[in-house]
């Protein structure tokens, strides 16, 4: 009887693996490669990639990263196509959250009343690798992301300016420019 139901198990798992597809976002004919660095005073460090993907639901961001603080860290599109350092810090040349509409609001990912370059977070596992997907709602065509940059920041996101500003996340980790 064991050895009936392993098999089972075995075969089923068999199938299971072969119908399986796993999604390339690179497959969808519509779709940015945002290359990342991490940010570091002395030379910026290859971090991987992010593939957007226009979809019915909004814009897909699919990272492919590797070398970031393990965690639950904010997200965002940034207001300038630059990654560069400022005497106030890293990445600082990107500008704030793009927020074409003036809300100068820190707001959920799907909340219109807030910046439109309000992302989810971004899982890192303990291997410093994000590869989980995320949708964003607000923004609906791929070209409205071109000649900005996307960020990844120390530390998580509130999605609100309560009780700290901008979702109370921290120093800049991770930067894209995106073409």
């Amino acid at each position: 009887m064991k050895k009936i139901l392993l098999g089972s198990v075995l075969a089923s798992s068999v199938l299971f693996a072969a119908n399986t597809e796993v999604f390339d976002p690179k497959s969808v004919k519509d779709h940015l490669v945002i290359k990342m660095q991490v940010l570091d005073q002395k030379k910026n460090k290859n971090a991987g990639e992010v593939i957007a993907v226009q979809t019915a639901y909004g814009v897909a961001f699919f990272p492919q990263l590797k070398g970031l603080e393990p965690g639950i860290h904010g997200f965002h599109v940034h207001e300038n196509a630059d990654c560069g350092a400022t005497d106030k810090g890293l990445g600082m040349k990107a500008g704030g959250h793009w927020d074409p509409e003036k809300t100068e609001r820190h707001s959920l990912p799907w909340d219109d009343k807030g910046h439109k370059g309000d992302l989810p977070a971004l899982y890192v596992d303990k291997d410093g690798n994000a590869n989980n997907p995320v949708l964003a709602p607000k923004i609906k065509n791929l070209n409205e992301l071109k000649k900005h940059a996307l960020m990844v920041h120390f530390g998580g996101d509130n999605h609100s300016d309560h009780p700290a500003a901008l979702g109370g996340g921290g120093a800049r980790m991770a930067c894209g420019v995106i073409k």
